[in-house]
């Protein structure tokens, strides 16, 4: 049997050396600094999931708590996964009350696309509407 984690959304919970030291490393936030790590963090909605008192993932929402939700920085700790803490973390996320009128919510992955997937994600179903800009 799994040990049962706690997901909070209080940042002062927060372990943000330990975020950063896992974000740092990771292809979509590598090189990432510490101070832009609590900019990100002072400016989302912020999960942190935690095992014995122990930080051992993390996920943050950039939203405006009513139209849209962007999910980033999604994470277990490697150590803790395949135990089903992903899949934990994101139903806290999609059924939190804060988000309940965002009828957008996005993400990018290269590797979670089966996670997303049971949570609703999907491919771009007009991927000619949306555009980036990537400085």
């Amino acid at each position: 049997m799994e040990e049962t984690i706690q997901i909070s959304t209080d940042k002062k919970r927060l372990q943000i050396e330990g975020i950063h030291n896992f974000l740092k490393d990771t292809y979509w936030a590598k090189g990432r600094t510490v101070e832009q790590v609590k900019k990100t963090i002072d400016t989302c909605l912020c999960f942190g999931v935690y095992l014995k008192g122990e930080q051992i993932g993390f996920a943050r929402i950039c939203t405006d708590y009513v139209v849209f939700a962007y999910l980033m920085d999604v994470f277990i700790l490697p150590e803790h996964r395949k135990k089903g803490y992903s899949k934990t973390l994101m139903q806290h996320i999609m059924s939190h009350p804060d988000l309940s009128s965002c009828k957008v919510r996005m993400l990018k992955t290269s590797d979670a696309h089966g996670l997303y997937k049971q949570f609703g994600f999907t491919e771009l179903k007009q991927p000619e509407k949306v555009m980036e800009n990537l400085l």
